[in-house]
């Protein structure tokens, strides 16, 4: 998937080597676009956004990858639907992603301090030292799950996509012309990742949360939830603030922890991927330029 200024695009390739677009315009409540201007908050919108389109992106490849296989296809006057079906349709998926980037923070939130205090609650009686294994746990948490997650053959493929993203991105910043021999040139990582967001959550929570006491394993579990929204803001702008100095020789080793992770995030994807990757960007460009037009 690709967001431009005016619109989401994510292409899938079919069985006939015919490539399909799954377009969605950008459109922005009022006050949903002031807040994405205040820092601190613009974060916290800006990620659940993100969980939401995701969803969509997601289902319209899965819908396609089933129709391909033969699951669940059906008569073309039985795909039909009104403008208001399908708006409920994407409304009910949007819910659904947010819903579960929510689960699946919540889980990554509060599992490891429950794990650190059944493990070493009485090892030590520095909070800091506490805060610092939780944090431990929850980075092995995390590299855990995602390792073994991207052992899957499905996953496996969406993360070489996730790679044929970046390497498109990449080429194009660098003013190269967007062929696959030429995109195929650069690097699966890329300072702009939402992969470098979730490491941060983890390293800024550690900090922000050694700033605060509690007397009891509940007071610390009400901690983490109360301050989450604060670590999600927080770790938002830190990122920004990395980005911007990605140039800087000494500076840009902060960005580091964010493209460790990408190595597990990303694969190195085949030609066909990387070549459905061009043609979704150079979609997305297309229509912004037609919407400025």
């Amino acid at each position: 998937m690709f967001g431009g200024q005016s619109v989401n695009v994510t292409a899938v390739r079919r069985k006939d080597n015919s490539i399909d677009f799954f377009e969605v315009p950008k459109t922005e409540i009022g006050w949903v676009r002031t807040l994405k201007k205040i820092p601190f908050v613009r974060g916290i919108v800006g990620i659940v956004e993100a969980s939401a389109k995701g969803a969509q992106h997601l289902n319209f490849s899965a819908e396609a990858f089933a129709e391909e296989e033969g699951e669940g296809a059906a008569p073309k006057e039985e795909k039909k639907e009104s403008v208001a079906g399908r708006i409920s349709m994407i409304l009910g998926v949007a819910v659904v992603g947010i819903l579960s980037f929510l689960f699946g923070k919540f889980v990554f939130t509060l599992v490891p301090p429950a794990i650190e205090q059944l493990l070493f609650a009485k090892a030590f009686q520095n909070q800091i030292g506490h805060n610092l294994l939780e944090g431990l746990i929850k980075i092995i948490l995390l590299v855990g799950y995602i390792y073994f997650i991207s052992l899957t053959p499905m996953i496996k493929r969406l993360f070489q996509y996730h790679g044929a993203e970046h390497k498109v991105i990449s080429a194009y910043e660098a003013g190269v012309e967007l062929t696959v021999e030429n995109v195929q040139k650069f690097s699966t990582l890329h300072y702009r990742c939402g992969s470098s967001f979730i490491v941060f959550t983890v390293l800024v929570g550690v900090i922000i949360y050694s700033l605060f006491t509690y007397d009891s394993f509940l007071e610390r579990i009400v901690q983490r939830i109360i301050l989450l929204p604060v670590v999600i803001g927080v770790s938002y702008e830190l990122l920004r603030f990395t980005n911007s100095l990605r140039e800087v020789p000494v500076l840009r080793y902060l960005g580091y922890p964010g493209l460790w992770l990408q190595m597990l995030t990303t694969k190195q994807p085949d030609n066909s991927m990387v070549e459905v990757s061009i043609a979704s960007f150079n979609r997305m460009r297309e229509l912004d330029e037609q919407a400025r037009a």
